[in-house]
């Protein structure tokens, strides 16, 4: 039986991208999919007649063919009777040791074959990849399943609110790890999301990062995770972890590049007002986030792992670079203030749509001059327009 492989909501876009002279590039965490969108590429190209071929340089003998040089590959491609107008497709890109050339030479040379590729972090893309591909090729950032797309996974279409509100905690109990998803079992749920610890955070980011202080580091990465949602203080950090600001600065810049954990700058136009330097932490993913912090997956949700999940929702929607956060000098605080077609949503979250106080978001509202925002959550009454589950933002 064929395996059915699912749509991801980023394949539009992507798909806009096939057939023309671009380089396609997707990066993102390890598990996160981005295999499985390469084959739904493949599968999509098949079906209007066009000619693909797969690599994973994973695999050493196909490492070894692209490896060797422009001449070599361009050998092992034509042998493989791969024409002229096919779609080459090659996964963990950063394998090769000059990927930047190799791609270069590609399109700028041999643009009679589109290559859509991939890698399991930008950290490792950005140290190989130089200035010569800019304007070469077009990126797609993918992360773990939305709400919609932990949905299709799970192959439950529903639009009553009872069962939305029940799935929408699971999805924030065990992540959007498309594996984790579709796998009922709790225990193994936790077995999958550790060895992604294991593998991707303890190996992967120690040999980028050729970190010495490994308990140093895992104590860095426990205290994170129980602060996803909250003010980062790196002097807080050093007390605790025993590492330098210096050493914890040049850790968190990889935890980004390696999208485990998200720093959101405080928006602002005015710096003498507001506080303009402190920024917020967030995991991208709330299993990932639970496993690491306490080692076990919660049915009841913990600290701020509602805002966390919707801080993934609105990443995944609108993209990591158009979300901040506001706090003025009188401590009123909004939790994410999203930029939308130039224009600006704040959004606050709440556990109980009660806890809301308006009188918190009006100074923001009369400084920036606007009259729309959300309020975001779970429970309580729903009883005002601006009242939006997750799932509606």
């Amino acid at each position: 039986m064929e395996k059915v492989i699912l749509k991801r909501d980023i394949i539009d876009e992507i798909q806009t991208y096939l057939g023309t002279n671009n380089i396609i590039v997707l990066h993102g965490a390890r598990q996160v999919g981005k295999t499985h969108i390469l084959y739904y590429l493949q599968n999509y190209l098949q079906g209007l007649q066009k000619q693909t071929h797969y690599m994973d340089l994973e695999d050493s003998r196909d490492l070894e063919n692209v490896d060797q040089g422009i001449d070599y590959f361009l050998s092992y491609i034509k042998g493989a009777g791969i024409k002229e107008g096919a779609t080459i497709f090659i996964d963990e890109i950063q394998y090769l040791n000059n990927p930047s050339s190799f791609l270069k030479l590609m399109i700028d040379h041999h643009s009679e074959y589109q290559l859509v590729v991939s890698g399991s972090s930008s950290f490792d893309i950005k140290s190989k990849f130089s200035d010569s591909l800019v304007g070469r090729t077009v990126e797609f950032e993918i992360y773990p399943l939305n709400f919609s797309e932990f949905l299709r996974f799970k192959n439950i279409k529903t639009n009553l609110i009872s069962q939305l509100y029940d799935l929408y905690n699971e999805y924030i109990a065990f992540g959007g790890y498309p594996k984790v998803v579709i796998e009922d079992d709790i225990l193994r749920k936790e077995k999958y999301l550790q060895q992604v610890i294991d593998t991707y955070i303890k190996k992967d980011i120690f040999d980028l990062a050729n970190i010495k202080e490994t308990k140093k580091f895992n104590d860095l990465l426990k205290v994170l995770s129980s602060q996803s949602g909250q003010l980062l203080k790196i002097s807080e950090l050093s007390d605790i972890t025993g590492l330098a600001m210096q050493t914890i600065n040049s850790y968190l810049e990889i935890l980004e590049e390696t999208y485990i954990i998200k720093l959101i700058s405080p928006f602002s136009t005015s710096p003498k007002v507001e506080v303009g330097k402190t920024p917020k932490i967030f995991f991208y993913d709330t299993g990932i986030l639970q496993m690491i912090w306490i080692k076990k997956l919660q049915k009841e949700k913990i600290g701020n792992v509602l805002e966390t999940s919707v801080f993934s929702e609105l990443v995944k929607k609108y993209g990591r670079g158009n979300i901040n956060y506001w706090r003025n000098k009188n401590m009123n605080e909004i939790d994410f203030i999203v930029e939308i077609d130039n224009e600006i949503l704040p959004i606050e979250v709440k556990n109980n749509f009660a806890q809301f106080k308006k009188s918190k978001i009006n100074s923001f509202l009369e400084k920036y001059k606007i009259d729309k925002f959300n309020v975001v959550g779970l429970d309580g009454e729903k009883n005002q327009d601006y009242f939006k589950y997750p799932w509606e933002i």
